[in-house]
């Protein structure tokens, strides 16, 4: 694979969380968060990306939301569970990206907010059609996503490289 080939990252929020007396690493999904990762994962679907890598944060609802959408996925990606997703800022997300191996074409990182929606602000130098505007209106909602492109080493990935192509929410 040639690093010119364009790369897809999708950045995805974990769903609907509940709040129990219980950590907030700890916090399981709620009923609308189980209702909504599937159906985020049929959307990743649909977007036609076999993805090569999935990054996960640790927390309980990241790994509840990826167990749920990963099995609408018509493969199942190598799955990497990363402590250092969990309150991540954006320049710590892009330092575990710069780590990743450059056979890797398509990866999907299921984070928390607001590093996720950070990290597709300073990703995106450029959008294509209405994502961006789409984005601006509705936020970065439980269980959105924002596909972006890259062409580069995952090495060079900094702010302003990527492309917005896509984004999508569930309709609340």
């Amino acid at each position: 694979m040639s690093v010119a080939e364009p790369r897809r990252i999708v950045l995805f929020r974990h769903a609907k969380a509940d709040w129990p007396q219980v950590s907030d690493h700890e916090r399981p999904l709620a009923e609308r968060g189980r209702r909504d990762a599937p159906v985020a994962g049929r959307k990743l679907a649909d977007s036609g990306s076999a993805f090569d890598l999935a990054l996960c944060s640790t927390a309980t609802r990241t790994r509840e939301t990826w167990k749920l959408a990963v099995q609408e996925l018509p493969q199942r990606p190598k799955t990497v569970y990363e402590e250092r997703l969990y309150e991540a800022s954006p320049g710590e997300l892009i330092a575990v990206l710069n780590e990743t191996p450059d056979d890797v074409q398509n990866l999907v990182l299921i984070g928390h907010n607001p590093g996720v929606q950070g990290l597709t602000d300073v990703l995106a130098g450029d959008s294509e059609g209405d994502a961006r505007t789409r984005l601006n209106r509705r936020g970065f909602p439980t269980a959105a996503f924002a596909v972006l492109t890259y062409s580069g080493s995952w090495k060079a990935l900094e702010p302003g490289v990527a492309t917005l192509v896509d984004y999508w929410a569930p309709s609340e």
